[in-house]
């Protein structure tokens, strides 16, 4: 098994439990730092490296997952980049857009090591959704940036 195949085994059996644990904030009390502690694991397994601008980053961040095909990167900009995640979160048509927003304190952990910001800016959990789309970016460009969980 290769770290490829190892990060998607890993990764398909975790999400399971980090989204019961990201589902209330009572139970987040264990998974945030859980999330935080599989996406440092993710870094040092992958040897994940800050990189010096955002569209690095984000390729960057992108090296981190199994396919590169999970995570397409669909534009980029100097300050921002937008992806999306195309595999199937448990949260997927649940309405928990706070629960999504919890859950992805992995990538968050990830993203600051490697030296941007990720919002999440729709989210699979929204009723219709099949993918979530986020962005990586400068925090002068996160800023002005809202939050899926904090539109509905």
């Amino acid at each position: 098994m290769n770290v490829n195949q190892m990060n998607a085994y890993l990764f398909n059996r975790l999400i399971h439990a980090t989204h019961y644990l990201s589902e209330t904030k009572l139970k987040n009390r264990l998974g945030k730092p859980l999330l935080r502690f599989l996406g440092w694991s993710t870094l040092k397994i992958k040897n994940g490296k800050q990189k010096g601008d955002i569209k690095s980053a984000a390729k960057e961040w992108q090296r981190m997952f199994p396919s590169n095909k999970m995570v397409p990167i669909v534009s980029e900009q100097a300050e921002m980049v937008i992806a999306e995640i195309h595999s199937e979160c448990p949260y997927r048509g649940s309405g928990n857009l706070e629960g999504c927003y919890r859950m992805m304190e992995y990538d968050r952990r990830m993203v600051e090591h490697i030296g941007g910001e990720f919002t999440v800016l729709e989210s699979q959990a929204s009723v219709g959704n099949s993918k979530c789309v986020v962005a990586i970016s400068t925090k002068t460009q996160r800023e002005k940036l809202i939050d899926a969980h904090l539109i509905d």
